[in-house]
């Protein structure tokens, strides 16, 4: 018996890793981004009935693990307040560092207001670069403008 989502991801993973599948894999199957998809399997994103099932099928989960992937998620799920995992730490470094700075310029440009993480977008890819590659990150949101009333 499934108890939580959480359950679920730690099956996706061993498959994952068993199986030598990539995300962008995954994704080709769903018909989503990689980075969409592989939030999802991560437990993030609720699938719809038909992406569940190709899942299912990708990672061999029984019905009852592919039903848990059509559940509204608890979102933003880390184990820790501050993450201890590298790379997260330095994206929470990052906004720690230039969250001021990016809030004062999209304040300044669009308002006040937020960026949506609901419609939203992500794009990651290998930048080439002779001193070392770099990881090249676009994140999308919506403006939403707060309300007076």
């Amino acid at each position: 018996m499934i108890s939580n989502r959480e359950q679920v991801t730690a099956m996706i993973l061993t498959a994952k890793v068993r199986k030598a599948l990539k995300w962008s894999q995954v994704a080709d199957a769903i018909g989503q981004s990689k980075e969409w998809t592989t939030a999802a399997c991560l437990g993030q994103m609720t699938l719809t009935k038909a992406q569940a099932d190709v899942v299912g099928e990708l990672f061999d989960l029984n019905d009852e693990a592919t039903a848990w992937l059509q559940i509204a998620p608890y979102k933003g799920s880390l184990p820790t307040a501050v993450p201890t995992d590298p790379l997260i730490y330095r994206l929470y470094e990052l906004v720690n560092v230039y969250g001021s700075t990016i809030k004062e310029l999209i304040h300044e440009e669009f308002g006040d207001g937020i960026m949506s993480a609901i419609d939203f977008s992500m794009d990651i890819q290998r930048e080439e670069d002779p001193k070392g590659d770099r990881v090249h990150m676009v994140m999308s949101g919506k403006f939403l403008p707060y309300k007076t009333y």
